[in-house]
């Protein structure tokens, strides 16, 4: 089961956590000592192997070995995870149908024609 995929609220992100998963979104995979450098700041060994920890917890990244080093991807894309914030934020809703119109109000239209496309393509039966 992804992190998009998790039932409850999608896990909040502090600070750190955001540049830690940024880099594991747009690079793959890094080691602690990779992420260590590629971070802005001057963050200790234990500090990010925390954050990892902390974000591990959280569903969000996975652990494996390359070599005799440890390594950490993130368990979904930063799409999915953006969309399980917005699913949650809509169930948490007492109106979904007010909040999803709502939504629809403040997108631009770029963005309401790529959603028009989409539901064109989807009641077609096109594979979106």
């Amino acid at each position: 089961m992804s992190a998009a995929e998790t039932v409850g609220e999608p896990p909040r992100l502090g600070t750190l956590e955001t540049q830690v998963m940024d880099l594991l979104w747009d690079e793959g995979t890094f080691t602690i000592r990779e992420l260590i450098g590629r971070l802005p700041g001057d963050f200790a060994y234990t500090t990010i192997a925390t954050v990892l920890t902390n974000l591990h917890r959280k569903n969000l990244v996975d652990s494996g070995k390359r070599g005799r080093s440890t390594v950490y991807e993130a368990r979904c894309t930063r799409e999915e995870h953006v969309a399980s914030v917005m699913d949650h934020a809509l169930g948490t809703s007492r109106d979904r149908a007010a909040s999803i119109l709502n939504f629809a109000e403040r997108i631009p239209d770029t963005d309401l024609d790529l959603l028009r496309d989409y539901l064109r393509r989807r009641d077609e039966g096109i594979n979106p």
